[in-house]
């Protein structure tokens, strides 16, 4: 995973760099700052956490909270991306706005409160293997899956809020950004659909390690994923302007984002 996000940040490097130096401090400049560089440190910690010569059962517990830290900001983050977009597709209409909010918000403090209660009672064990050290758990409790749960109808809710605008407006609305975003969305929460599902069914039916693996793996992929996604709708957007092209796309924050100025 760590090969495969430093891959990733590399064929980046030069869109990223120009969005950092040319677009304009914002909100949403700050959120995609967190999103592209906590999986980093989420990855550092648990190359730390498999290699630690100190097989402490608290220290183990502690750095699991950090790492589980990380995992949280990042996803929330990505998630962030495209609670804003959805609003944005439908105008910040008010009603859409407050439930998507409060929707996003009470599944974000669940998934806290059932990642943390559950993961304290798991149990930390050594390596089965002479001379390997690190933090190991033998097994999870199952209630995990929970907030996966969670994230499902979250990104399902969302899905259908982006696809129910496209259909209402597909017509009437010509603008190259807007379909872009339409089809951004859509990628994404299928991608994020399809990752709790098989984060539900592991958590259910394998072994630990297989569960971690796709935990962090979901976590990487969504934070490429809306990172990768906000810098082409930056640079589509930032063509646009650079060819006189005035297209109206009420994107709040990301529009203003998407300023080159």
């Amino acid at each position: 995973m760590a090969t495969f996000w430093i891959y990733d940040y590399a064929c980046s490097l030069h869109q990223e760099w120009t969005f950092l130096l040319l677009s304009r401090w914002s909100k949403v400049k700050g959120l995609y700052i967190i999103a592209r560089y906590v999986p980093f440190l989420l990855l550092a910690g648990h190359l730390y956490m498999n290699f630690i010569p100190n097989e402490n059962s608290d220290k183990c517990q502690l750095l699991n909270n950090i790492c589980s830290c990380f995992s949280m900001i990042s996803v929330s983050c990505s998630e962030c991306f495209f609670v804003l977009r959805t609003c944005a597709l439908w105008n910040n209409n008010r009603i859409v706005l407050v439930s998507v909010v409060v929707t996003f918000l009470a599944v974000v403090i669940s998934s806290v409160g059932f990642a943390f209660g559950t993961t304290a009672t798991a149990p930390w064990t050594t390596s089965a293997i002479p001379g390997i050290t690190g933090c190991y758990q033998s097994s999870a409790v199952v209630q995990l899956f929970i907030p996966f749960l969670l994230l499902i109808g979250l990104e399902f809710g969302l899905m259908s809020l982006s696809l129910i605008r496209a259909i209402q407006s597909w017509r009437s609305t010509n603008s190259h950004i807007y379909a872009v975003l339409v089809k951004h969305n859509i990628f994404y929460y299928a991608c994020g659909l399809f990752f709790s599902g098989v984060n539900v069914l592991t958590l259910l039916l394998f072994h630990y390690g297989y569960q971690a693996m796709f935990q962090d793996f979901q976590f990487i992929v969504l934070a490429i994923l809306a990172t990768r996604m906000h810098l082409h709708l930056w640079h589509t957007d930032r063509r646009a302007h650079s060819s006189s092209a005035l297209v109206f796309i009420p994107l709040s924050d990301i529009s203003s984002a998407g300023s080159p100025t």
